[in-house]
């Protein structure tokens, strides 16, 4: 185990040196042109640890500003090159409670997601067919919880714009297999110190956005840029869904176990790795 990540740390810390290498000269104008593939690589890439737990909340505003406030676990591990895997508990309130997603990256092979339901007892498997599906009545789809690897869209640099007064990389994302993805684009810009998006728009064919992913906060935890507030609104309706980070810890050292069909369906197993 200790063997396993040594080696993927060293490699993504190399690979990853050598593209912000490009970005600095880039944004300096001290370099060669970057190009999309660069700065999506270099996204993917950013430090965010071997694996990560966060407890927080998911809010649901609605059009008449009512609210739904939603407890949750999120427990993440790497597992390879461009794999990874996610285990998402809710804990709150009582009619979602248990309720768990479990989600295995491939990479360059599809995504598996498992969806449990408490109140039926079983696990069930989200189909690909799905991937535009909201999950748990939020603004967030099943492809959002996965990992996108940067091999499977063709990006383009726009340019550079300011975003909420900062300097950004606007980068533009459209999928090389349009049946494979529920968006037909997606723009987002990009932060160029800490390289995390901070906001997407998310198009589904026609030329205005559909949603819109913004940052409200980041922090430095533990020495990684870590998402602590963001909103994901349909422009259409204004829906929202909030997801905020009261607590995180990274590098614990978590099992595969943890991230097991098996593990999904016991709702206390993994309350032993909860920060």
């Amino acid at each position: 185990m200790a063997q396993r990540l040594t080696a993927l740390l060293f490699h993504r810390t190399i690979t990853l040196l050598t593209i912000l290498v490009t970005l600095a000269g880039a944004i300096c104008g001290q370099a060669a042109e970057m190009t999309g593939e660069e700065l999506a690589r270099a996204v993917y890439e950013r430090p965010d640890g071997i694996d990560m737990v966060s407890r927080g909340t998911m809010t649901l505003r609605g059009e008449d500003s009512r609210e739904r406030v939603r407890e949750t676990y999120i427990y993440r591990t790497e597992t390879g090159d461009f794999e990874s895997r996610w285990l998402i508990r809710f804990t709150q309130p009582a009619n979602i409670a248990g309720t768990g997603l479990l989600v295995h990256n491939h990479g360059a092979q599809e995504t598996d997601q498992w969806l449990y339901l408490p109140a039926a007892k079983r696990v069930r498997r989200v189909s690909s067919e799905n991937r535009g599906g909201n999950f748990v009545q939020s603004d967030i789809y099943y492809e959002d919880l996965q990992d996108r690897p940067p091999t499977e869209d063709a990006h383009r640099l726009l340019g550079i714009d300011a975003y909420q007064g900062t300097a950004t990389f606007l980068l533009e994302s459209i999928p090389r297999e349009q049946a494979e993805s529920a968006y037909s684009k997606r723009v987002s810009w990009i932060h160029p110190e800490t390289l995390i998006p901070l906001r997407i728009d998310f198009y589904q064919g026609g030329d205005e956005p559909v949603k819109r992913m913004e940052v409200q906060r980041l922090e430095q935890m533990q020495g990684y840029w870590t998402v602590m507030s963001s909103t994901m609104t349909m422009l259409s309706t204004g829906h929202k869904t909030i997801m905020a980070v009261e607590s995180v810890v990274y590098d614990t050292g978590l099992p595969d176990e943890l991230f097991s069909i098996r593990a999904l369906s016991d709702v206390v197993f993994e309350e032993r790795f909860r920060p």
